[in-house]
Protein backbone atom coordinates (compact mmCIF):
# COMPACT_ATOMS: atom_id res chain seq x y z
CA UNK A 1 0.00 0.00 0.00
CA UNK A 2 1.66 3.66 -0.82
CA UNK A 3 1.19 5.90 2.07
CA UNK A 4 1.45 8.67 -0.42
CA UNK A 5 -2.37 7.97 -1.78
CA UNK A 6 -3.75 8.33 1.87
CA UNK A 7 -1.74 11.55 2.54
CA UNK A 8 -5.08 14.30 2.26
CA UNK A 9 -7.25 11.55 3.52
CA UNK A 10 -9.62 13.47 6.63
CA UNK A 11 -11.30 10.02 7.41
CA UNK A 12 -7.89 8.17 8.82
CA UNK A 13 -4.25 8.08 8.62
CA UNK A 14 -1.80 5.47 7.47
CA UNK A 15 1.28 3.75 10.00
CA UNK A 16 4.15 2.01 9.25
CA UNK A 17 4.20 -1.23 11.16
CA UNK A 18 6.97 -2.47 12.80
CA UNK A 19 7.25 -5.14 10.13
CA UNK A 20 7.58 -2.42 7.85
CA UNK A 21 4.62 -2.50 5.87
CA UNK A 22 1.56 0.44 5.84
CA UNK A 23 -1.91 0.30 7.09
CA UNK A 24 -4.74 2.40 7.18
CA UNK A 25 -6.37 3.24 10.61
CA UNK A 26 -9.90 4.65 9.85
CA UNK A 27 -10.86 7.86 12.68
CA UNK A 28 -14.34 7.06 14.62
CA UNK A 29 -17.38 8.33 13.24
CA UNK A 30 -19.19 10.39 12.52
CA UNK A 31 -17.01 12.35 9.89
CA UNK A 32 -17.55 16.08 9.66
CA UNK A 33 -20.20 15.78 5.91
CA UNK A 34 -20.00 18.92 3.72
CA UNK A 35 -24.06 19.02 3.14
CA UNK A 36 -23.98 20.10 -1.13
CA UNK A 37 -27.35 20.88 -2.06
CA UNK A 38 -26.67 17.82 -4.28
CA UNK A 39 -26.60 15.70 -1.29
CA UNK A 40 -29.00 17.03 0.76
CA UNK A 41 -31.52 16.06 -2.44
CA UNK A 42 -30.08 12.95 -2.54
CA UNK A 43 -31.10 11.94 1.19
CA UNK A 44 -34.35 13.39 0.36
CA UNK A 45 -35.00 10.94 -2.49
CA UNK A 46 -33.88 7.62 -0.92
CA UNK A 47 -35.84 8.29 2.20
CA UNK A 48 -38.88 8.82 -0.23
CA UNK A 49 -38.36 5.70 -2.44
CA UNK A 50 -38.06 3.01 0.67
CA UNK A 51 -41.02 4.75 2.31
CA UNK A 52 -42.54 4.17 -0.90
CA UNK A 53 -41.28 0.43 -0.60
CA UNK A 54 -42.35 -0.02 3.00
CA UNK A 55 -45.76 1.37 2.41
CA UNK A 56 -46.49 -1.25 -0.21
CA UNK A 57 -45.27 -4.25 1.29
CA UNK A 58 -47.07 -3.35 4.57
CA UNK A 59 -50.02 -3.68 2.51
CA UNK A 60 -49.21 -7.40 1.34
CA UNK A 61 -51.72 -9.73 3.31
CA UNK A 62 -48.48 -12.66 3.09
CA UNK A 63 -45.29 -10.42 2.85
CA UNK A 64 -43.29 -13.52 3.62
CA UNK A 65 -44.63 -15.07 0.87
CA UNK A 66 -42.66 -12.99 -1.23
CA UNK A 67 -40.06 -12.29 0.98
CA UNK A 68 -38.43 -15.19 1.44
CA UNK A 69 -37.70 -14.45 -2.82
CA UNK A 70 -35.89 -11.84 -2.49
CA UNK A 71 -33.77 -13.15 0.71
CA UNK A 72 -32.27 -15.73 -2.16
CA UNK A 73 -32.20 -12.87 -4.91
CA UNK A 74 -29.92 -11.19 -2.87
CA UNK A 75 -27.90 -14.59 -1.30
CA UNK A 76 -26.61 -15.12 -5.08
CA UNK A 77 -26.43 -11.31 -6.04
CA UNK A 78 -24.09 -10.65 -2.90
CA UNK A 79 -22.16 -13.54 -2.97
CA UNK A 80 -21.57 -13.31 -7.15
CA UNK A 81 -19.82 -9.84 -6.24
CA UNK A 82 -17.35 -12.23 -4.28
CA UNK A 83 -16.96 -14.37 -7.51
CA UNK A 84 -19.28 -17.27 -6.83
CA UNK A 85 -21.20 -18.14 -10.21
CA UNK A 86 -24.39 -20.15 -8.72
CA UNK A 87 -27.63 -19.08 -10.17
CA UNK A 88 -30.99 -18.61 -7.91
CA UNK A 89 -32.22 -21.38 -9.63
CA UNK A 90 -28.93 -23.53 -8.26
CA UNK A 91 -30.01 -22.44 -5.09
CA UNK A 92 -33.28 -23.59 -5.24
CA UNK A 93 -32.25 -26.78 -6.78
CA UNK A 94 -29.69 -27.40 -3.75
CA UNK A 95 -32.81 -26.66 -1.48
CA UNK A 96 -34.91 -28.89 -2.69
CA UNK A 97 -32.47 -31.82 -3.11
CA UNK A 98 -29.66 -31.31 -0.90
CA UNK A 99 -27.93 -33.19 -4.19
CA UNK A 100 -25.04 -35.21 -2.28
CA UNK A 101 -22.94 -34.44 -5.29
CA UNK A 102 -22.54 -30.83 -4.88
CA UNK A 103 -19.37 -30.16 -2.78
CA UNK A 104 -19.09 -28.24 0.65
CA UNK A 105 -17.44 -25.74 -1.20
CA UNK A 106 -19.30 -25.34 -4.19
CA UNK A 107 -20.54 -22.10 -4.99
CA UNK A 108 -24.31 -22.67 -4.10
CA UNK A 109 -23.30 -24.37 -0.55
CA UNK A 110 -22.18 -20.41 -0.01
CA UNK A 111 -24.88 -18.70 -1.61
CA UNK A 112 -26.93 -21.01 0.80
CA UNK A 113 -24.78 -20.10 3.55
CA UNK A 114 -25.74 -16.56 2.78
CA UNK A 115 -29.69 -17.44 3.45
CA UNK A 116 -28.90 -19.06 6.63
CA UNK A 117 -26.97 -16.23 8.11
CA UNK A 118 -29.43 -13.61 7.08
CA UNK A 119 -31.87 -15.57 8.55
CA UNK A 120 -29.87 -15.72 11.77
CA UNK A 121 -29.56 -12.40 11.86
CA UNK A 122 -33.15 -11.46 11.49
CA UNK A 123 -34.26 -13.89 13.79
CA UNK A 124 -31.86 -12.83 16.28
CA UNK A 125 -33.21 -9.44 16.11
CA UNK A 126 -35.82 -9.80 17.88
CA UNK A 127 -34.19 -10.03 21.09
CA UNK A 128 -30.96 -8.79 20.35
CA UNK A 129 -29.28 -5.33 18.72
CA UNK A 130 -26.97 -5.23 16.19
CA UNK A 131 -23.54 -5.74 18.16
CA UNK A 132 -20.16 -6.55 17.36
CA UNK A 133 -21.67 -10.53 19.09
CA UNK A 134 -24.36 -10.49 16.27
CA UNK A 135 -21.98 -9.95 13.63
CA UNK A 136 -19.59 -12.93 14.67
CA UNK A 137 -22.53 -14.97 14.49
CA UNK A 138 -23.26 -14.54 11.36
CA UNK A 139 -20.21 -14.69 10.06
CA UNK A 140 -20.31 -18.34 11.68
CA UNK A 141 -23.11 -19.33 9.70
CA UNK A 142 -21.96 -17.73 6.30
CA UNK A 143 -18.86 -19.22 6.50
CA UNK A 144 -19.75 -22.62 7.67
CA UNK A 145 -18.59 -25.20 5.54
CA UNK A 146 -16.95 -23.75 2.52
CA UNK A 147 -13.89 -22.44 1.31
CA UNK A 148 -12.42 -20.09 4.31
CA UNK A 149 -14.30 -22.10 6.66
CA UNK A 150 -10.57 -23.02 8.26
CA UNK A 151 -10.00 -18.93 8.35
CA UNK A 152 -11.49 -18.93 11.58
CA UNK A 153 -15.53 -18.18 10.96
CA UNK A 154 -16.77 -16.15 14.00
CA UNK A 155 -13.74 -14.96 15.07
CA UNK A 156 -12.14 -11.79 14.33
CA UNK A 157 -8.78 -11.87 12.52
CA UNK A 158 -6.04 -12.62 14.63
CA UNK A 159 -3.34 -11.30 11.23
CA UNK A 160 -3.47 -8.59 9.43
CA UNK A 161 -5.38 -9.09 6.02
CA UNK A 162 -5.05 -7.01 3.00
CA UNK A 163 -7.53 -5.92 -0.34
CA UNK A 164 -5.97 -6.75 -3.73
CA UNK A 165 -5.82 -8.51 -7.22
CA UNK A 166 -4.72 -12.23 -6.74
CA UNK A 167 -0.73 -12.36 -5.97
CA UNK A 168 -0.85 -8.70 -3.99
CA UNK A 169 1.28 -8.69 -0.94
CA UNK A 170 1.23 -6.56 2.02
CA UNK A 171 3.76 -3.52 0.01
CA UNK A 172 1.85 -3.93 -3.14
CA UNK A 173 -1.79 -3.98 -2.14
CA UNK A 174 -4.72 -1.96 -2.96
CA UNK A 175 -5.65 -1.23 0.95
CA UNK A 176 -3.98 -2.73 4.34
CA UNK A 177 -6.59 -2.55 7.19
CA UNK A 178 -6.00 -2.00 10.70
CA UNK A 179 -3.44 -4.09 12.56
CA UNK A 180 -5.17 -6.60 15.01
CA UNK A 181 -4.72 -4.05 18.29
CA UNK A 182 -6.26 -0.89 16.25
CA UNK A 183 -8.83 -3.06 14.39
CA UNK A 184 -10.55 -4.27 18.09
CA UNK A 185 -10.46 -0.83 19.15
CA UNK A 186 -12.30 0.63 15.62
CA UNK A 187 -14.46 -2.08 16.23
CA UNK A 188 -15.60 -1.52 19.53
CA UNK A 189 -15.85 2.39 18.92
CA UNK A 190 -17.86 1.34 15.36
CA UNK A 191 -20.07 -0.54 18.02
CA UNK A 192 -20.59 2.49 20.31
CA UNK A 193 -21.62 4.33 17.25
CA UNK A 194 -24.24 2.42 15.75
CA UNK A 195 -26.04 2.36 19.60
CA UNK A 196 -25.59 6.69 20.17
CA UNK A 197 -28.69 8.32 19.29
CA UNK A 198 -27.84 10.70 15.85
CA UNK A 199 -29.19 13.91 14.41
CA UNK A 200 -27.93 12.23 10.80
CA UNK A 201 -30.14 10.76 8.78
CA UNK A 202 -30.84 7.01 9.03
CA UNK A 203 -29.57 6.28 5.60
CA UNK A 204 -26.29 8.26 6.03
CA UNK A 205 -25.50 6.50 8.98
CA UNK A 206 -26.38 3.14 7.22
CA UNK A 207 -23.14 4.38 4.38
CA UNK A 208 -21.08 5.42 7.18
CA UNK A 209 -21.25 1.93 8.96
CA UNK A 210 -20.68 0.16 5.92
CA UNK A 211 -17.75 1.75 4.75
CA UNK A 212 -16.12 1.65 8.66
CA UNK A 213 -16.58 -1.88 8.69
CA UNK A 214 -15.24 -2.28 5.27
CA UNK A 215 -12.43 -0.23 5.81
CA UNK A 216 -11.84 -2.07 9.26
CA UNK A 217 -12.07 -5.86 7.52
CA UNK A 218 -12.58 -7.58 10.81
CA UNK A 219 -12.25 -11.17 9.35
CA UNK A 220 -10.09 -13.05 7.26
CA UNK A 221 -13.00 -13.97 4.80
CA UNK A 222 -16.55 -12.79 4.07
CA UNK A 223 -16.06 -9.11 5.09
CA UNK A 224 -18.01 -7.76 1.88
CA UNK A 225 -21.20 -10.44 2.11
CA UNK A 226 -21.04 -9.47 6.17
CA UNK A 227 -20.88 -5.85 5.71
CA UNK A 228 -23.68 -5.97 2.97
CA UNK A 229 -25.79 -8.28 5.08
CA UNK A 230 -25.09 -5.61 8.13
CA UNK A 231 -27.00 -2.96 5.84
CA UNK A 232 -30.11 -4.77 5.78
CA UNK A 233 -30.46 -5.25 9.65
CA UNK A 234 -29.51 -1.64 10.58
CA UNK A 235 -32.73 -0.81 8.50
CA UNK A 236 -34.58 -3.40 10.40
CA UNK A 237 -33.63 -2.87 13.65
CA UNK A 238 -34.34 0.94 13.10
CA UNK A 239 -37.34 0.19 11.21
CA UNK A 240 -36.84 1.93 8.53
CA UNK A 241 -38.06 -1.45 7.10
CA UNK A 242 -40.62 -3.85 8.67
CA UNK A 243 -39.36 -6.36 6.18
CA UNK A 244 -36.67 -7.36 4.11
CA UNK A 245 -37.23 -5.77 1.06
CA UNK A 246 -34.26 -3.83 0.22
CA UNK A 247 -30.55 -5.10 -0.93
CA UNK A 248 -28.02 -2.99 -2.73
CA UNK A 249 -25.74 -5.65 -3.21
CA UNK A 250 -27.93 -5.69 -7.13
CA UNK A 251 -26.54 -1.99 -7.37
CA UNK A 252 -22.93 -2.86 -6.28
CA UNK A 253 -22.84 -5.62 -8.65
CA UNK A 254 -24.04 -3.95 -11.77
CA UNK A 255 -21.47 -0.97 -10.29
CA UNK A 256 -19.15 -2.75 -8.85
CA UNK A 257 -16.12 -0.50 -9.85
CA UNK A 258 -17.50 2.54 -8.70
CA UNK A 259 -18.45 0.79 -5.38
CA UNK A 260 -14.43 -0.42 -4.64
CA UNK A 261 -13.67 3.19 -6.24
CA UNK A 262 -15.96 4.91 -3.74
CA UNK A 263 -14.56 3.37 -0.73
CA UNK A 264 -11.47 3.50 -1.18
CA UNK A 265 -11.69 7.32 -2.08
CA UNK A 266 -12.89 7.94 1.37
CA UNK A 267 -10.10 6.58 2.68
CA UNK A 268 -7.64 8.13 0.46
CA UNK A 269 -8.98 11.39 -0.13
CA UNK A 270 -11.57 11.76 2.39
CA UNK A 271 -14.44 11.87 -0.38
CA UNK A 272 -17.79 11.07 1.72
CA UNK A 273 -19.60 13.14 -0.69
CA UNK A 274 -19.61 10.89 -3.93
CA UNK A 275 -19.66 7.80 -1.34
CA UNK A 276 -22.85 8.54 0.78
CA UNK A 277 -24.03 10.15 -3.05
CA UNK A 278 -23.59 6.77 -4.23
CA UNK A 279 -24.48 5.23 -1.32
CA UNK A 280 -27.89 6.82 -1.18
CA UNK A 281 -28.34 6.55 -5.31
CA UNK A 282 -28.37 2.84 -4.71
CA UNK A 283 -31.23 2.61 -2.13
CA UNK A 284 -33.02 5.02 -3.72
CA UNK A 285 -32.77 2.54 -7.23
CA UNK A 286 -33.16 -0.76 -5.64
CA UNK A 287 -36.52 0.52 -3.31
CA UNK A 288 -38.28 1.44 -6.48
CA UNK A 289 -36.66 -1.93 -8.38
CA UNK A 290 -38.50 -3.68 -5.31
CA UNK A 291 -41.61 -1.99 -5.77
CA UNK A 292 -41.95 -3.36 -9.36
CA UNK A 293 -40.79 -6.69 -8.58
CA UNK A 294 -43.51 -6.89 -5.84
CA UNK A 295 -45.76 -5.62 -8.15
CA UNK A 296 -45.25 -8.07 -11.31
CA UNK A 297 -45.07 -11.20 -8.41
CA UNK A 298 -48.40 -9.92 -6.78
CA UNK A 299 -50.01 -9.76 -10.52
CA UNK A 300 -49.01 -12.99 -11.59
CA UNK A 301 -50.38 -14.42 -8.33
CA UNK A 302 -53.30 -12.85 -8.49
CA UNK A 303 -53.57 -14.13 -11.99
CA UNK A 304 -52.95 -17.60 -10.80
CA UNK A 305 -55.57 -17.57 -8.10
CA UNK A 306 -57.93 -16.54 -10.92
CA UNK A 307 -56.91 -19.35 -12.59
CA UNK A 308 -57.61 -22.07 -9.95
CA UNK A 309 -61.03 -20.31 -8.99
CA UNK A 310 -62.98 -22.65 -10.59
CA UNK A 311 -61.38 -26.34 -10.12
CA UNK A 312 -61.76 -28.90 -7.79
CA UNK A 313 -59.99 -27.99 -4.63
CA UNK A 314 -59.51 -24.63 -4.96
CA UNK A 315 -58.61 -23.58 -1.86
CA UNK A 316 -55.96 -25.88 -1.39
CA UNK A 317 -54.12 -25.44 -4.90
CA UNK A 318 -54.36 -21.97 -3.62
CA UNK A 319 -52.58 -23.07 -1.03
CA UNK A 320 -50.01 -24.62 -3.31
CA UNK A 321 -49.03 -21.74 -5.15
CA UNK A 322 -48.62 -19.61 -2.11
CA UNK A 323 -45.70 -22.58 -1.69
CA UNK A 324 -44.20 -22.33 -5.02
CA UNK A 325 -44.14 -18.66 -4.45
CA UNK A 326 -41.64 -19.16 -1.48
CA UNK A 327 -39.65 -22.51 -3.28
CA UNK A 328 -39.94 -22.20 -6.88
CA UNK A 329 -38.08 -25.01 -7.37
CA UNK A 330 -39.59 -27.51 -5.60
CA UNK A 331 -40.12 -31.60 -5.03
CA UNK A 332 -43.14 -32.94 -3.94
CA UNK A 333 -42.30 -34.09 -0.86
CA UNK A 334 -41.20 -30.62 0.10
CA UNK A 335 -44.81 -29.30 -1.15
CA UNK A 336 -45.83 -32.77 1.63
CA UNK A 337 -44.16 -30.98 4.00
CA UNK A 338 -45.08 -27.10 3.47
CA UNK A 339 -48.74 -27.80 3.05
CA UNK A 340 -49.20 -31.12 5.92
CA UNK A 341 -51.01 -32.96 3.60
CA UNK A 342 -50.78 -36.92 2.60
CA UNK A 343 -47.96 -37.44 -0.32
CA UNK A 344 -50.50 -38.34 -2.72
CA UNK A 345 -52.57 -35.26 -2.19
CA UNK A 346 -49.42 -33.27 -2.91
CA UNK A 347 -48.91 -35.21 -5.67
CA UNK A 348 -51.92 -34.61 -7.73
CA UNK A 349 -52.13 -30.68 -7.05
CA UNK A 350 -48.47 -31.13 -8.80
CA UNK A 351 -49.84 -32.90 -12.12
CA UNK A 352 -53.03 -30.61 -11.79
CA UNK A 353 -50.58 -27.27 -11.47
CA UNK A 354 -48.33 -29.25 -14.49
CA UNK A 355 -51.83 -28.97 -16.67
CA UNK A 356 -52.50 -25.95 -16.28
CA UNK A 357 -48.87 -24.80 -17.18
CA UNK A 358 -47.86 -23.32 -13.93
CA UNK A 359 -45.63 -25.97 -13.20
CA UNK A 360 -42.88 -27.67 -15.09
CA UNK A 361 -40.80 -30.43 -14.20
CA UNK A 362 -36.87 -30.17 -14.68
CA UNK A 363 -35.34 -32.88 -14.37
CA UNK A 364 -36.44 -35.81 -17.19
CA UNK A 365 -35.75 -38.41 -14.47
CA UNK A 366 -38.91 -40.98 -13.50
CA UNK A 367 -37.57 -40.18 -9.50
CA UNK A 368 -36.58 -37.75 -7.11
CA UNK A 369 -38.24 -35.36 -9.14
CA UNK A 370 -37.90 -31.40 -9.32
CA UNK A 371 -40.93 -29.04 -10.72
CA UNK A 372 -40.39 -25.19 -11.46
CA UNK A 373 -42.40 -21.85 -11.79
CA UNK A 374 -41.06 -20.49 -15.03
CA UNK A 375 -42.78 -17.22 -14.58
CA UNK A 376 -42.25 -16.63 -10.84
CA UNK A 377 -38.21 -16.77 -11.42
CA UNK A 378 -38.58 -14.67 -14.68
CA UNK A 379 -40.39 -11.83 -12.50
CA UNK A 380 -37.41 -11.80 -10.38
CA UNK A 381 -35.04 -12.32 -13.89
CA UNK A 382 -36.46 -8.99 -14.89
CA UNK A 383 -35.09 -6.73 -12.06
CA UNK A 384 -31.63 -5.19 -11.84
CA UNK A 385 -29.08 -7.41 -11.72
CA UNK A 386 -31.11 -10.78 -13.84
CA UNK A 387 -28.00 -11.53 -15.77
CA UNK A 388 -26.48 -12.23 -12.43
CA UNK A 389 -29.38 -13.84 -10.84
CA UNK A 390 -28.84 -17.17 -13.71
Amino acid sequence: MNPKDFQTSTAGRVIRTPKGYWTFIPNALPPNIQWSPSLISAVGAAERALGKLDSLANTLLSPHILVRLFMRREAVLSSRIEGTRASLGDVYVYEAAQLSFLEPASDVREVHNYVKALDNGLERLGSFPVSLRLIREIHAALMDGVRGEHLTPGEFRRSQNWVGPPGSTLETARFVPPPVDEMHTALNDLEKYIHTPSELPSLVQAALIHYQFEAIHPFLDGNGRIGRLLIILLLIEWDLLSQPWLYLSAYFETHRTAYYDNLLTVSQRGDWENWLSFFLEGIRHQSADAVLCIERLQHLRSIYHERLRNERAAERLMQAIDVLFERPILSIRQLEVAMKIPYRSAQRYVEKLEQLDILREVTGRARNRLYQVDEVLSALESSTGSKALR
